[in-house]
Protein backbone atom coordinates (compact mmCIF):
# COMPACT_ATOMS: atom_id res chain seq x y z
CA UNK A 1 0.00 0.00 0.00
CA UNK A 2 1.26 3.20 -1.04
CA UNK A 3 0.78 5.27 2.51
CA UNK A 4 0.83 8.49 0.72
CA UNK A 5 -1.49 8.01 -2.30
CA UNK A 6 -5.54 8.54 -0.66
CA UNK A 7 -8.96 7.78 -3.44
CA UNK A 8 -11.37 10.40 -2.08
CA UNK A 9 -14.56 8.63 -2.65
CA UNK A 10 -17.23 11.14 -3.37
CA UNK A 11 -21.26 11.44 -4.35
CA UNK A 12 -20.74 12.30 -8.13
CA UNK A 13 -21.49 8.89 -11.42
CA UNK A 14 -18.33 6.02 -11.07
CA UNK A 15 -17.74 3.27 -13.59
CA UNK A 16 -15.33 0.94 -12.90
CA UNK A 17 -12.50 1.11 -15.99
CA UNK A 18 -8.77 -0.77 -15.88
CA UNK A 19 -7.90 2.99 -15.86
CA UNK A 20 -9.70 3.87 -12.44
CA UNK A 21 -8.42 0.40 -11.07
CA UNK A 22 -4.81 1.14 -11.80
CA UNK A 23 -5.52 4.70 -10.29
CA UNK A 24 -6.36 3.88 -6.88
CA UNK A 25 -4.67 0.40 -6.91
CA UNK A 26 -2.87 0.33 -3.29
CA UNK A 27 -4.49 3.77 -2.12
CA UNK A 28 -5.92 4.29 1.28
CA UNK A 29 -9.07 5.93 1.36
CA UNK A 30 -11.69 8.14 2.77
CA UNK A 31 -15.15 8.65 2.22
CA UNK A 32 -17.23 11.54 2.19
CA UNK A 33 -21.11 10.74 2.74
CA UNK A 34 -22.42 8.89 -0.50
CA UNK A 35 -18.92 8.37 -1.46
CA UNK A 36 -19.22 5.09 0.34
CA UNK A 37 -21.60 3.33 -2.25
CA UNK A 38 -18.37 3.35 -4.54
CA UNK A 39 -15.73 1.43 -2.06
CA UNK A 40 -17.30 -1.78 -2.78
CA UNK A 41 -17.34 -1.15 -6.82
CA UNK A 42 -13.48 -0.25 -6.03
CA UNK A 43 -12.61 -2.95 -3.26
CA UNK A 44 -11.35 -0.14 -1.17
CA UNK A 45 -12.50 -0.28 2.55
CA UNK A 46 -11.85 2.83 3.76
CA UNK A 47 -10.18 4.20 7.21
CA UNK A 48 -12.93 7.01 7.81
CA UNK A 49 -16.05 8.12 6.84
CA UNK A 50 -16.99 11.80 6.70
CA UNK A 51 -19.93 14.55 6.34
CA UNK A 52 -23.04 15.29 7.15
CA UNK A 53 -24.75 12.07 6.18
CA UNK A 54 -28.13 13.91 4.50
CA UNK A 55 -27.37 11.24 1.07
CA UNK A 56 -26.56 8.16 3.15
CA UNK A 57 -28.89 5.45 3.96
CA UNK A 58 -28.67 3.47 7.44
CA UNK A 59 -28.38 0.42 4.66
CA UNK A 60 -25.19 1.65 3.52
CA UNK A 61 -23.92 1.89 7.28
CA UNK A 62 -24.70 -1.13 7.73
CA UNK A 63 -22.13 -2.75 5.32
CA UNK A 64 -19.28 -1.04 6.97
CA UNK A 65 -19.72 -1.11 10.59
CA UNK A 66 -15.86 -1.10 11.50
CA UNK A 67 -15.33 1.90 9.63
CA UNK A 68 -15.06 4.90 11.67
CA UNK A 69 -18.01 7.60 10.82
CA UNK A 70 -17.62 11.39 11.93
CA UNK A 71 -20.90 13.18 11.74
CA UNK A 72 -20.60 17.01 10.74
CA UNK A 73 -23.83 19.55 10.83
CA UNK A 74 -25.73 20.17 7.55
CA UNK A 75 -24.55 23.96 8.37
CA UNK A 76 -20.91 23.36 8.36
CA UNK A 77 -18.24 25.85 6.36
CA UNK A 78 -17.25 23.35 4.14
CA UNK A 79 -18.29 20.67 1.91
CA UNK A 80 -18.30 16.92 2.60
CA UNK A 81 -15.01 16.31 0.12
CA UNK A 82 -13.11 19.25 1.11
CA UNK A 83 -13.48 17.82 4.88
CA UNK A 84 -12.05 14.31 3.34
CA UNK A 85 -9.23 15.62 1.50
CA UNK A 86 -8.14 17.68 4.94
CA UNK A 87 -8.25 14.44 6.70
CA UNK A 88 -6.38 12.40 4.10
CA UNK A 89 -3.65 15.79 4.26
CA UNK A 90 -3.66 15.30 7.99
CA UNK A 91 -2.64 12.15 7.48
CA UNK A 92 0.36 12.44 5.14
CA UNK A 93 -1.28 12.39 1.70
CA UNK A 94 0.81 13.61 -1.43
CA UNK A 95 -1.23 12.26 -3.64
CA UNK A 96 -5.04 12.31 -4.68
CA UNK A 97 -7.54 10.32 -6.35
CA UNK A 98 -10.76 12.48 -6.64
CA UNK A 99 -13.03 8.88 -7.52
CA UNK A 100 -16.77 10.41 -8.24
CA UNK A 101 -15.79 13.69 -8.66
CA UNK A 102 -17.19 14.34 -11.80
CA UNK A 103 -20.66 14.30 -12.98
CA UNK A 104 -23.65 13.41 -10.52
CA UNK A 105 -26.64 15.57 -9.53
CA UNK A 106 -24.81 18.59 -8.09
CA UNK A 107 -23.40 20.26 -10.41
CA UNK A 108 -22.16 22.99 -7.97
CA UNK A 109 -20.11 20.14 -6.10
CA UNK A 110 -18.50 18.94 -9.42
CA UNK A 111 -17.15 22.45 -10.13
CA UNK A 112 -16.08 22.86 -6.86
CA UNK A 113 -13.90 19.45 -7.09
CA UNK A 114 -12.29 20.87 -10.13
CA UNK A 115 -11.45 24.36 -8.45
CA UNK A 116 -10.15 22.55 -4.59
CA UNK A 117 -8.40 20.53 -7.10
CA UNK A 118 -6.41 23.44 -9.02
CA UNK A 119 -5.83 24.98 -5.19
CA UNK A 120 -4.11 21.45 -4.24
CA UNK A 121 -2.16 21.20 -7.16
CA UNK A 122 -0.74 24.93 -6.90
CA UNK A 123 0.38 23.64 -3.23
CA UNK A 124 2.40 21.04 -4.57
CA UNK A 125 -0.05 18.01 -4.41
CA UNK A 126 -1.09 15.63 -7.26
CA UNK A 127 -4.38 15.23 -8.01
CA UNK A 128 -6.19 13.68 -10.36
CA UNK A 129 -10.23 13.60 -10.50
CA UNK A 130 -12.09 10.67 -12.40
CA UNK A 131 -15.57 8.91 -12.74
CA UNK A 132 -14.01 5.93 -14.72
CA UNK A 133 -14.60 6.99 -18.24
CA UNK A 134 -13.59 10.63 -17.50
CA UNK A 135 -10.39 12.24 -16.01
CA UNK A 136 -9.58 15.38 -15.31
CA UNK A 137 -6.56 16.69 -14.61
CA UNK A 138 -5.37 20.55 -13.03
CA UNK A 139 -2.74 22.17 -15.01
CA UNK A 140 -1.08 25.21 -13.55
CA UNK A 141 1.32 28.11 -14.36
CA UNK A 142 4.74 26.79 -15.04
CA UNK A 143 3.76 22.77 -15.12
CA UNK A 144 3.73 20.41 -17.74
CA UNK A 145 1.50 17.30 -17.60
CA UNK A 146 2.77 14.05 -19.50
CA UNK A 147 -0.53 11.94 -20.09
CA UNK A 148 -0.70 8.35 -21.17
CA UNK A 149 -3.59 8.78 -23.69
CA UNK A 150 -4.76 6.18 -26.45
CA UNK A 151 -4.53 7.23 -30.36
CA UNK A 152 -7.88 8.89 -31.30
CA UNK A 153 -9.05 9.36 -27.36
CA UNK A 154 -11.18 12.76 -26.86
CA UNK A 155 -9.19 15.62 -24.62
CA UNK A 156 -9.91 19.29 -24.45
CA UNK A 157 -8.25 22.01 -22.13
CA UNK A 158 -10.60 23.91 -20.50
CA UNK A 159 -9.44 27.56 -19.29
CA UNK A 160 -10.02 28.52 -15.70
CA UNK A 161 -8.02 31.66 -16.49
CA UNK A 162 -6.74 33.27 -19.30
CA UNK A 163 -3.45 31.24 -20.73
CA UNK A 164 -0.29 31.90 -22.31
CA UNK A 165 2.43 30.26 -23.29
CA UNK A 166 0.18 27.18 -23.65
CA UNK A 167 1.98 24.27 -25.61
CA UNK A 168 -0.42 20.73 -26.35
CA UNK A 169 2.22 17.98 -28.13
CA UNK A 170 1.16 14.73 -29.87
CA UNK A 171 -2.27 15.84 -30.71
CA UNK A 172 -4.67 16.26 -34.01
CA UNK A 173 -4.82 19.88 -33.21
CA UNK A 174 -1.31 21.03 -31.07
CA UNK A 175 -0.60 24.45 -30.12
CA UNK A 176 2.91 25.84 -29.68
CA UNK A 177 2.87 28.80 -26.86
CA UNK A 178 -0.80 29.66 -27.53
CA UNK A 179 -2.18 32.59 -25.48
CA UNK A 180 -6.11 31.45 -24.84
CA UNK A 181 -8.43 34.35 -23.85
CA UNK A 182 -10.60 33.90 -20.90
CA UNK A 183 -13.85 32.12 -21.98
CA UNK A 184 -12.63 30.45 -25.68
CA UNK A 185 -13.15 27.16 -26.67
CA UNK A 186 -10.54 27.00 -29.24
CA UNK A 187 -9.43 23.92 -26.85
CA UNK A 188 -12.03 22.15 -26.24
CA UNK A 189 -12.41 18.72 -28.33
CA UNK A 190 -8.74 17.61 -29.45
CA UNK A 191 -7.72 13.91 -30.44
CA UNK A 192 -4.95 12.59 -28.98
CA UNK A 193 -2.51 10.97 -31.37
CA UNK A 194 -1.24 8.55 -28.32
CA UNK A 195 0.16 10.04 -25.44
CA UNK A 196 0.13 13.78 -24.72
CA UNK A 197 2.04 16.80 -23.10
CA UNK A 198 0.66 19.48 -21.95
CA UNK A 199 2.31 22.76 -20.45
CA UNK A 200 1.35 26.06 -19.49
CA UNK A 201 3.39 29.00 -18.32
CA UNK A 202 0.66 31.38 -16.80
CA UNK A 203 -2.55 30.43 -16.10
CA UNK A 204 -5.04 27.66 -14.95
CA UNK A 205 -6.40 25.30 -16.02
CA UNK A 206 -8.35 21.60 -16.20
CA UNK A 207 -7.46 18.98 -18.90
CA UNK A 208 -10.49 16.82 -19.14
CA UNK A 209 -9.78 13.44 -20.92
CA UNK A 210 -12.26 11.03 -22.37
CA UNK A 211 -9.62 7.52 -22.66
CA UNK A 212 -12.64 5.05 -23.80
CA UNK A 213 -14.55 7.79 -26.14
CA UNK A 214 -13.23 7.79 -29.41
CA UNK A 215 -15.97 9.71 -31.35
CA UNK A 216 -13.10 12.31 -32.67
CA UNK A 217 -11.12 9.71 -34.37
Amino acid sequence: MNTSSFSILLGGNLVLTERLQALVEGTRAIAADSGMRHAATLGLLPELWVGDFDSSDASLAALYPTVEQRTYPATKAATDGEIAVAEAIARGATRLVFAGALGGERSDHALQHYLNALGLVEDGFEVVLTSGDEEAYPIVEESQLDLELPKGALFSVLGFTALEGLTIRNARYPLTNFSLTFGSSRTISNVAEGPISVSLKRGRAILLARPYDYSGA
